[in-house]
């Protein structure tokens, strides 16, 4: 099993280090009601403007409903459906772009539910999971599937589930090979800077 630790130049913590985006599932695993609302409730606590609390996240379980979780993958792009066909769960996030307290724009309500994303992602981790997050789905056909508001933007699809072996991509060797591919950033300084814009920060 894949585990690709982040290489960092200091200690970061644990959670952070593993956490990475497998596209191999294993199918034969489901995520239990606890671990799901486990993945929420962290997402639930993340930090908003105002404590607005923008987001809004449709979860559908391959285990307690495949029909709704197979509209869902329908709505994916090819590529994400070659492998996102062992993930039992599938996670919609979505931001609202009006605050909820007096109906003016909010123009971080994408932000903050990037923010609750992440949280979940990392609960994911700390769970025995895996998330993987993707941006390769049909935004209108998600909408009009799923009745959602226009004023909410569709942010991403999550797909989560235990990690399975890099056999399971058999069928697709570039998927396989990104599956076995190390982890890779930038430098630090590259896209952190201190003091003035274009001045690396140093470690």
């Amino acid at each position: 099993m894949q585990t690709k630790s982040a290489s960092t130049q200091v200690g970061v913590h644990d959670l952070i280090a593993r956490r990475w985006s497998c596209r191999a599932f294993d199918a034969t695993k489901p995520v239990s009601r606890e671990q799901i609302v486990s993945l929420l409730e962290a997402a639930r606590w993340a930090p908003s403007c105002f404590g607005d609390e923008p987001w809004r996240f449709i979860v559908w379980d391959k285990n307690s409903d495949a029909a709704a979780w197979q509209k869902a993958f329908d709505c994916l792009g090819e590529w994400n459906q070659n492998w996102v066909k062992n993930a039992p769960v599938l996670v919609l996030t979505t931001a609202h772009s009006l605050f909820r307290r007096d109906g003016s724009p909010n123009r971080w309500g994408q932000y903050d539910t990037g923010a609750a994303a992440e949280n979940l992602c990392l609960q994911a981790v700390a769970s025995g999971l895996m998330a993987h997050q993707m941006g390769g789905f049909d935004v209108d056909k998600t909408r009009s599937t799923f009745n959602i508001p226009k004023e909410f933007a569709l942010m991403a699809m999550i797909a989560v589930g235990y990690q399975g072996e890099p056999e399971v991509l058999n069928d697709n060797e570039e998927l396989k090979e990104l599956e076995l591919a190390a982890r890779a950033r930038t430098a630090l300084g590259v896209h952190f800077f201190e003091g003035d814009w274009g001045i690396p920060v140093k470690s």
